[in-house]
This record gives structure tokens, C-alpha cells and sequence, in this order.
């Protein structure tokens, strides 16, 4: 993005913080707004000039209804300004159900809460020197995907339970392989970052020269003025994704069809919706809905949709009531960290694959339920691999235990278990370093460590793991004693049998090879007259303090 765009951007969200609007999901929702209602004046250009072309043109603001588009208001000030959008531009737009019910649906409800006039119009005026329709796809994500990052600003930071780091969600993306023709969910979508993701992942499929970009972003390299091939000789770790036009994609429109999320939060789903409509996916389905529930707002259809694939890191802690619970759920849980496993384990279509970030207790859990889960998850899916994170991944809004939980839904009619004598096994990864600094906080994040990253040498193996037909995991066996000296392993292999037995738990610790300690091999003899001699010094010092307390 070119450094005059993000001092624009940082122009606005100062000015509306110096407004009195210091939750960044609210100034980065007003700011979804206002540049929605630009776009939608861009787009009206757009079809003017193809009805001048075409003799036909269907408008979104016909005759007198033009005075609601943004060129026509944009030089207002004062009240009159903050008036004529907060109370006639947003509920003209939220009106427009039958011929637009995707713009309708993004301003039901909507408020626009900047009460200074004077602060509204120069937003307005640093948006209007943005022009959208000029500016590819990728540029227009990146304005959000910037955006989305005050999010983890100390101001914040509470709110950071809405952004998966991007090195997770990069690693997950990677491990699904989505395609176009797969349909992809996210559960608990927040402001769209797996759906992104994907979405750019299978661009970069069809590109004819996809660009490898570092996990810090392109910007980073022009700062430390290296190529890429520079710093990936310095650093052999350097992780990176690739990112393209999908210039070969044989069909944009069923790539955008294939894409679902649900969030319970309407601002999530607000910012989301414009996160998708800036990477060019305006039509894809995000929906304001409970997952978890009954009475969530999921209609037959969304109940009976599967996916080919779900990314996910949805909300750990929570309960709800049993009488809101759906019923087709294969659990009979009330925490939701339960709820949303069952949910993607009931959506997955046959043949899918899931990869959800869940907080470790969910893997070696003593309740009936936790156990009966893992039971139901272990023999009627493939679990695939747990990656264990480390603590500090989420900091600095919070620094909970938690694991990738890698699993497919057999295409296969009948649970895997009563499918032959082939011997199964769950593959564990320690994942220790992500490409930042698990300890410290700096500016409000965490400082990188290119490298430091074990991202990069997990993907290789899952690949060579992928090749093998995911038969038997890298690593080393369960409960395997490795020679005094060896270094402490990454990776690891459970059996079926083994996870079973230890009470389907699914905690990586409990099957960790152990490293043998070193044989002693100096002289027993004189360990012993050593100790002697440190025993006699000892008495000798007592007896010396008590003929002095004595005297």
C-alpha cells in the first residue's frame, strides 16, 4: 500500500479518535460506512457509462433519489452534513430490500455515530481523495487489512479476540489447501480474516506469476531494503505466502458463491462484509447468527449446508442455556469451546477438512462430555495433527494454551474404525516459535523473529506427509526413550490404540518421546569421600557455632 494511502488512513482513524469514537471496532465500523457509501457512487459512475454505452442503465439512486449519492452531499458541512447521512442517506439505503438487499441488509440497523460535524467532514474529505474504482483488489484489502490492525493497538487490545495473528492463520490455510469448487465457512467469522485468506490462497493458484511475499508484509522488506532472496538467505526460516490476480481463475462468481461465515456480532459482520467487499467478494454470504443455537437466526438451509472446508478460531469461554443449544449437535454440552467443535464436526461434508484453533483443556478434558467428543472425533473422523502452540501467540490480549486441531470427515459412509486392520495414528507438533517473540511486547505487539519461526519446517513436513496420503505421521513413536543427548523433538505419532487407552485424550505432552539422561561417569568412590568431606566440613562448622554460642 503506498505510504501517502496509510497516512491517509492514519489521518482519519486519528481524527475520529480525537472525536470521542476510542473503540476501534466502532471508528473502524463508521469508516466501513462512509467508504461503502463512496464505493457505491463509484460503482453508479461506472453503470452510467455502460448505459451510455449500452442505451441500458439500472440505478441504485434513480432520479430523485440521486441527491442520497455521495457526490452529491459530500460538499455539505456543518449540521446540515451530519443530518442528511445520519437521517436520510442511511435509511434510503437500508430501504432498498427488493433491488439491493445486499446493500439493504449492510445498513439495517446502522448508526452513524460521529456527532461532530466538523470531524465528519474532514473525514469525509480524506476519503473523497481516495479513489477505489482506480485501485486493484489487492490494494483495496490491504486499506482494510491496515485498518483491521488498530484492532491490536493498545487501545485494542481487548478487542484482539477478533484477529487471528496472520502466521496462524496463513499456516491453516495452507494445511486445508482450499480450491475453487470447495466451499468455505467460518463459524465464527469476525471481521473475515480465514475467509480472506482462503480466498487469496486459491487467487494465487490461478495466477499466471504469483507474488512471494514475507509473513511481515512487502512493506517490511522495503524497510530493511533487502530482496527477498537476500532475507531469506539471512534468514533460512523467513516464512512467506503468495498472492496473485487469479488472472487464470476459470470463475470468479463461483468462487464468490462458495463463501460463508456467521458471526453473533453485527459489527463483526458489518466489518467483515467490508473486508470482503474491498477484496472484490461483495456477494459473499456473511451472517449475523448464533451458530450454536436453535434460536441463532440459522434458516433450514443454513442448518443443512455442508463445507468442504472450515477455518476457524472461534470464542473459548461462554455457556449457554441448554434450551438454546441446537439439537443436532453431537454433544450435550454447555460450553460453547465444545459446542463450536461439534458445530464444524456436524457441518463438515464428507470428504472436508477442518482446521480450528481450540484452548488446550479441550484436549485432555475429564468430563463426560469432553471424553465422549474426543471419542466421537477420534472414530468417526480422521484427526489428522495437533499443533501446540505457544502461550505467547495471542499476546498481548491474551495468553491462553492453545492447538491447531487438524482433522477431514472420511468420505466414507462408515465410521473409520470399522474400515479394516490399517493401523491410525494422530500426529503432534510443537509448534514453540511462530516469527515473533513469545515473551515481550513492544508498541503493542509482539516484536518479530524471522529467525525463529518452526512454521516453515512444519509445513514441509505436512507436505511430505500429504504425498505419503496421510498414512503414517513424520516423528517419532509415542513413549519412544531417545538416546541421552538427542535433541528434544518437534514432532511425534500416536496410535489410535495408545489415545484410546489414555482416555482419547488429545493433549500432545501426554505422548512426548522422552530424552534419556546422561550416565554419571565419573568415579562413584570419589563422589562418595567428596560428600564425605562435605559432610565433615559441615559438622565442623556446627560444632565451631555452638562453642561460640557456649562461651
Amino acid at each position: 500500500m503506498p505510504p501517502d494511502l496509510r497516512s491517509r488512513l492514519d489521518r482519519v482513524t486519528q481524527l475520529l479518535f480525537s472525536g470521542g469514537l476510542n473503540n476501534p471496532i466502532t471508528y473502524i465500523e463508521q469508516i466501513s460506512y462512509l467508504i461503502y457509501l463512496k464505493l457505491l457512487d463509484e460503482a453508479e459512475n461506472s453503470r452510467e457509462l455502460q448505459g451510455r454505452l449500452t442505451g441500458q442503465h439500472t440505478s441504485l439512486f434513480p432520479q430523485q433519489a440521486s441527491r442520497y449519492r455521495w457526490s452529491q452531499w459530500r460538499l455539505f458541512s456543518g449540521e446540515k452534513l451530519l443530518r442528511f447521512v445520519r437521517d436520510d442517506v442511511f435509511p434510503y439505503l437500508a430501504s432498498l430490500v427488493r433491488e439491493e438487499p445486499d446493500v439493504a441488509a449492510y445498513f439495517q440497523d446502522a448508526r452513524l455515530q460521529i456527532e461532530d460535524p466538523a470531524i465528519l467532514k474532514e473525514v469525509i474529505d480524506e476519503l473523497d481523495q481516495i479513489q477505489f474504482a482506480r485501485l486493484g483488489t489487492d490494494v483495496k484489502g490491504d486499506i482494510f487489512e491496515y485498518l483491521l490492525t488498530y484492532l491490536a493497538t493498545q487501545e485494542g487490545a481487548l478487542l484482539g479476540q477478533f484477529r487471528t495473528p496472520r502466521q496462524i492463520r496463513k499456516l491453516m490455510v495452507e494445511v486445508l489447501d482450499p480450491d475453487l469448487g470447495d466451499t468455505i465457512n467460518d463459524p465464527a467469522c469476525g471481521t473475515g480474516g480465514f475467509i480472506i485468506d482462503s480466498t487469496e490462497y486459491i487467487l494465487a493458484k490461478y495466477s499466471s506469476a504469483p507474488l512471494e511475499v514475507p509473513i511481515y508484509g512487502e512493506t517490511w522488506l522495503e524497510e530493511k531494503k533487502l530482496t527477498l532472496a537476500e532475507a531469506k538467505k539471512q534468514n533460512p526460516s523467513l516464512q512467506t505466502y503468495r498472492k496473485g490476480p487469479g488472472d487464470l481463475l476459470p470463475d470468479w462468481d463461483r468462487l464468490e458463491a462458495s463463501l460463508f461465515g456467521h458471526d453473533v456480532s453485527r459489527e463483526m459482520i458489518r466489518i467483515g462484509r467490508m473486508n470482503l467487499v474491498l477484496h472484490g467478494f461483495p456477494k459473499a454470504r456473511l451472517k449475523r447468527a448464533n451458530t450454536l443455537s436453535d434460536i441463532g437466526g440459522l434458516t433450514e438451509d443454513d442448518l443443512a449446508r455442508r463445507y468442504r472446508v472450515i477455518l476457524s478460531n472461534p470464542p473459548f469461554a461462554g455457556m449457554l442455556p441448554r434450551d438454546s443449544i441446537r439439537s443436532d449437535l453431537p454433544t450435550n454440552s454447555k460450553k460453547s469451546e465444545l459446542l463450536f467443535l461439534a458445530v464444524m464436526m456436524q457441518s463438515l461434508a464428507p470428504g472436508g477438512r477442518c482446521a480450528v484453533v481450540i484452548p488446550e483443556g479441550l484436549l485432555f478434558g475429564s468430563t463426560s462430555a469432553h471424553t465422549e467428543l474426543r471419542k466421537k472425533l477420534c472414530t468417526d473422523f480422521e484427526v489428522q495433527c495437533v499443533v501446540s502452540l505457544s502461550a505467547g501467540v495471542f499476546k498481548p490480549y491474551a495468553g491462553v494454551k492453545t492447538s491447531i486441531l487438524i482433522f477431514r470427515r472420511p468420505a466414507h459412509v462408515a465410521p473409520i474404525a470399522d474400515r479394516g486392520s490399517v493401523e491410525r495414528h494422530v500426529w503432534f507438533y510443537d509448534l514453540a516459535q511462530d516469527g515473533y517473540d513469545a515473551d515481550k511486547i513492544s508498541g503493542g505487539g509482539r516484536p518479530i523473529t524471522p529467525e525463529k519461526n518452526d512454521i516453515p519446517d512444519f509445513l514441509i513436513a505436512w507436505a511430505a506427509f500429504k504425498r505419503d496420503g496421510f498414512r503414517k505421521p513424520p516423528g517419532v513413536a509415542a513413549g519412544t526413550l531417545l538416546p541421552a543427548g538427542s535433541p528434544e523433538p518437534k514432532s511425534w505419532r500416536a496410535t489410535l490404540e495408545q489415545i484410546e487407552a489414555a482416555n482419547w485424550s488429545l493433549a500432545s505432552s501426554r505422548y512426548r518421546p522422552q530424552v534419556a539422561s546422561a550416565l554419571i561417569d565419573e568415579n562413584p568412590s570419589e563422589l562418595i569421600s567428596a560428600a564425605i568431606k562435605s559432610e565433615d566440613k559441615i559438622r565442623d562448622g556446627l560444632a565451631n557455632l555452638l562453642a561460640a554460642l557456649s562461651k
